[in-house]
């Protein structure tokens, strides 16, 4: 490079610095000690003595574009990840009881599982839900369910997730009117619905309506979002049941991405503005074993989204080109054998995302191989972040492994990985077509059928399972038990409600809900409606079958 480049690029070099220093010294800081356990001082952030010519484009500084080292410009020295962990049982008393305890225990933020039935769209007491209310997770059939399940905590104050797909709609529809009947506007709501659709047909198999009618659906969430509830992010594009029904790390990455893209593109199809609903997409990846592999995932999924939503999609909002993600460890990675060995390696995982820059993280039990967690299980769950936010010194530092030439290769091979995915579902006609042709499901397949037969022939060794294995071995950790009772419960608080309603009212929103179905309308005005008037998550789905029908998959092996 002449003499001129270098100068060029030292200048662009220094001034990206100056404005890095000034953004981090604007960002409020916690009131915590970053030096070592020995006094040490550690700097905020380490840069190269002398950064090469992609420098700037291909790693930047924290809270800059590519975002490849971090979102925010001080990141955990500004705020700590938000400890989200992942819960739901029973009936919503008992969930609610357990959110109360997760709190009190200091995580800082909630996260809803639900039950099969609740996922699938069927009430308490539809023959389909039979015996599994409330087993995987917290059932919700009505806005009286919601009441309870949030019964005490502020919503105003709080974070909520919500891990739901098919009739994710119904569920925004029930938490806006939660929060409106106890004083909460709607524009002060922040959390994030999952809302993924696309990734059910790819690997959860949860849905309900054909593709193009649910990413309808999704859109309406998407616009209703933009308008009315600017804090709070009506989707977030999920790698983690991708990677959990066996992909491989550059899988989950590519595919989730491109779940990402096409929901922007159906959104500028709509007519939105990017910059009006790219911000308040986020994303919710898997933390695989695998340490530096799911780093260098996790920084390369910053990079790629800030360069597709800036040159191929046109946003000019810096906030549209940083992507935020949740992160969960891996579930699949958990064994039944010798289970106390899941919390070393939930640990290692957790590990893995916070120094990849999540931005908030769920850490798994290790009984979850058996049953929903033990509140003693999820309590150990929860101090394995705390650990690591307090005792490890990892936060003290922003993005401390960046520099490691073994990390920027593998972060380098998996854009590039990735863009080679892109290349192959262009081919086929977009994310859409290629669902329909089975070609995400066969990849993973393959994958899933490739990493098993690694375990089986000894190559891969799992401990416990396939190696260091203790003969006769008893299983001696508590279970969860779920009785029948909480599913009569739900099922008698279901008569009851039906039995003191406004029928007439029932009535009337749901043929205003088919009809706005039917029309280009945005669904979501209907849906919240219809939720207030005590309409069932059973009642809205039937009601919008009607006019959507269902999808059943073809067989693609």
């Amino acid at each position: 490079m002449s003499s001129d480049g270098n100068g060029r690029l030292a200048g662009k070099y220094a001034e990206a610095r100056q404005l890095w220093e000034a953004a981090y010294r604007q960002a409020a800081q916690r009131d915590a000690s970053f030096d070592t356990v020995s006094a040490q001082q550690v700097e905020s952030l380490y840069l190269p003595a002398e950064p090469g010519g992609d420098y700037l484009e291909q790693l930047g500084f924290p809270g800059q574009y590519p975002f490849t080292r971090g979102v925010h410009p001080n990141m955990y020295r500004g705020k700590l990840w938000t400890m989200r962990q992942f819960a739901g049982y029973g009936t919503p008393e008992e969930t609610n009881r357990r959110y109360k305890y997760l709190l009190e225990q200091g995580q800082t933020g909630l996260s809803v599982a639900f039950d099969m039935p609740t996922l699938m769209g069927y009430d308490a007491d539809d023959p389909m839900a039979l015996g599994e209310v409330g087993r995987c997770g917290v059932n919700v059939s009505s806005l009286e369910d919601m009441e309870t399940l949030f019964g005490g905590i502020d919503l105003g104050a709080i974070s909520v997730s919500q891990t739901i797909n098919g009739p994710a709609y119904i569920l925004l529809g029930f938490y806006v009117a939660v929060a409106e009947n106890h004083g909460v506007e709607r524009q002060r709501l922040t959390g994030t619905l999952q809302a993924d659709i696309l990734k059910e047909y790819i690997a959860q198999k949860e849905w309900i309506y054909a593709p193009e009618e649910s990413m309808r659906i999704v859109i309406d969430m998407i616009e209703f979002c933009a308008g009315q509830m600017p804090r709070y992010n009506p989707i977030s594009v999920s790698g983690y049941h991708i990677r959990e029904a066996g992909s491989t790390a550059q899988q989950e990455l590519a595919f989730t991405l491109a779940n990402g893209f096409a929901y922007v593109e159906h959104g500028i199809k709509r007519g939105l503005e990017v910059d009006s609903f790219a911000p308040r997409i986020s994303f919710f990846f898997n933390s695989h074993l695998d340490f530096f592999e799911e780093i260098a995932k996790f920084r390369a999924a910053r990079r790629i989204w800030a360069k597709r939503l800036r040159h191929t999609y046109g946003a000019r909002d810096s906030r549209s080109w940083r992507l935020r993600f949740h992160t969960q460890t891996a579930g699949v990675s958990l064994t039944e054998q010798q289970p106390e060995n899941n919390i070393s390696r939930t640990a290692f995982q957790a590990l893995a995302a916070v120094l990849g820059g999540t931005n908030s993280l769920h850490t798994n039990s290790m009984d979850e191989t058996v049953g929903l967690p033990t509140e003693k299980a999820a309590t150990i769950a929860l101090r394995t972040q705390q650990l690591i936010a307090y005792e490890t010194g990892v936060a003290n530092v922003i993005d401390p492994l960046a520099g490691s030439w073994f990390l920027e290769d593998l972060t380098n091979r998996m854009e590039a990985q990735a863009e080679a995915y892109f290349t192959q579902i262009d081919a086929l006609g977009g994310v859409i077509p290629a669902i329909e042709a089975g070609f995400f499901q066969r990849e993973i397949a393959q994958s899933a059928y490739d990493y098993q037969r690694a375990v089986d022939s000894g190559k891969r060794i799992i401990v416990g399972v396939n190696e260091f294995v203790h003969q006769d071995e008893e299983l001696e950790i508590p279970v969860l038990e779920i009785s029948m009772a909480a599913e009569h419960r739900q099922q008698e608080k279901l008569q009851g409600l039906r039995a003191r309603r406004d029928a007439a009212a029932v009535e009337s929103t749901l043929a205003a809900l088919k009809e706005d179905c039917a029309s280009d309308r945005n669904i979501m005005p209907a849906v919240i409606a219809a939720a207030k008037a005590h309409v069932t998550l059973g009642e809205i789905v039937a009601a919008m079958k009607e006019v959507y029908g269902i999808w059943i998959e073809e067989a693609a092996f």
